[in-house]
């Protein structure tokens, strides 16, 4: 074999030891430019800045009536006619001719009582009327009678052809035909007023309307015993409780110091909270001459111009009363901000507005003021969440934590 130089095959220790140090630089080096690349992402991002504490106020819709709005009050909806409706009589319930919503008319019949009883005593009252007729006739037969006897017997005794006795018996007869003639005409008006009684007993049977009205409330079923004495056991004292639903007026406290700002027949606009998009026009019909001690208010009651069948009573209302009447073209709603929410920059309004936690700018159209509201034409939508009182250090992405005010 050839004699080799064994120091060749010595491992060269300088270049291992070399090459973990260059690949571990080249690692920092990678590592640390992530690192500033990532920082600088998140610094970009906001994720080192601090969020701004903004109060925030939401984007709605407001009527032009709220620039000539002089006061504000709360109250119910109720029905200036409205009774509980029962019988005069005692008796069972037999018949119920409506239910609740049922529209009556007045004197249309609402019920019936059971009414065998008076019923019969009106049959009664007519057959003895009947009778006290039959009875007249016979007196007033009897009374002819008596009446020709009595002239023949005086016509006799002027010419002596009769007695003095023979008179007096005639005479006396024709004076008992006319009391009996007087006495069965006076059974007859007896009876005449005895089946009236009947009548009018037999009619208390039935229930009536007093006045058109809608049925709000059943308070008897067919078998109840309705009696006008509430307080007997296990009776109803009312069928059913109506309501004229054209007589429906608000019925609001206006506190005693703000009576200087109504006045009869003001211009007024109701809102109802089962009917949260509609203004009904309306007008104060009356200041109650009272005031309520322990509140310090006076009742107003305000009538609505328009009917709606949507308006039913007991409903919450708020009522605002208006320095003038609403016109035509103020009857629509209309997107509105608020002017603490505006900015202007370079002659352009923008608002910023709140989309998670960060506040972009919204540039705007606007119209005209609406009291402490500005006409928003373009740029934002109802129900969006905008900055109030925005700080100058604001801008466009800056991350904000909202405050609801």
């Amino acid at each position: 074999m050839p004699n080799h130089d064994l120091s060749a095959l010595k491992i060269d220790k300088s270049q291992i030891t070399a090459r973990p140090a260059r690949r571990k630089r080249l690692f920092y080096l990678i590592a640390g430019m992530t690192l500033v690349v990532l920082i600088i992402v998140l610094s970009m991002a906001g994720a080192f800045t601090p969020s701004t504490r903004v109060d925030v106020a939401t984007v709605s819709l407001s009527y032009p009536s709220q620039a000539f709005t002089l006061l504000n009050a709360s109250g119910y909806v109720v029905a200036q006619r409205k009774a509980a409706v029962a019988a005069k009589v005692t008796g069972r319930l037999v018949a119920l001719h409506v239910e609740e919503g049922s529209r009556i008319r007045k004197d249309q019949i609402i019920a019936h009582l059971e009414a065998d009883d008076v019923s019969a005593a009106r049959d009664q009252a007519q057959a003895n009327l009947e009778v006290a007729r039959q009875n007249l006739e016979q007196t007033r037969a009897e009374l002819t009678d008596a009446k020709a006897a009595f002239e023949r017997e005086k016509t006799l005794l002027s010419q002596d052809f009769t007695t003095r006795a023979a008179f007096d018996a005639a005479e006396a007869r024709y004076r008992k035909a006319q009391a009996g003639f007087a006495g069965a005409g006076a059974s007859i008006k007896a009876a005449t007023a005895a089946l009236r009684a009947a009548t009018v007993a037999l009619e208390y049977t039935v229930i009536r309307a007093p006045f058109d009205a809608v049925v709000l409330t059943k308070n008897a079923d067919i078998g109840d015993i309705v009696t006008p004495i509430g307080a007997a056991a296990n009776a109803k004292a009312a069928v059913v409780t109506i309501a004229d639903m054209t007589s429906l007026q608000v019925e609001a406290d206006v506190s005693e110091s703000n009576l200087k700002q109504i006045r009869v027949g003001q211009p007024c606009e109701i809102q109802l909270d089962a009917v949260p998009d509609t203004r009904f026009k309306g007008v104060i019909h009356m200041i109650v001459p009272t005031a309520d001690r322990t509140k310090a208010t006076v009742m107003v009651k305000v009538r609505f111009l328009a009917i709606d069948s949507r308006i039913l009573p007991e409903m919450s209302a708020k009522v605002a009363f208006l320095s003038r009447e609403v016109r035509p073209d103020e009857q629509e709603p209309r997107l509105t901000v608020s002017r603490k929410a505006l900015k202007t920059r370079n002659g352009k309004t923008f608002v910023f507005v709140v989309r998670g936690d960060k506040a972009l700018e919204a540039p705007l159209s606007v119209g005209g003021q609406l009291g402490d509201m500005v006409e928003v034409k373009e740029g934002i939508r109802a129900g969006d969440k905008v900055v109030m009182n925005p700080p100058d250090s604001l801008r466009n992405g800056s991350k904000v934590k909202s405050v609801q005010p």
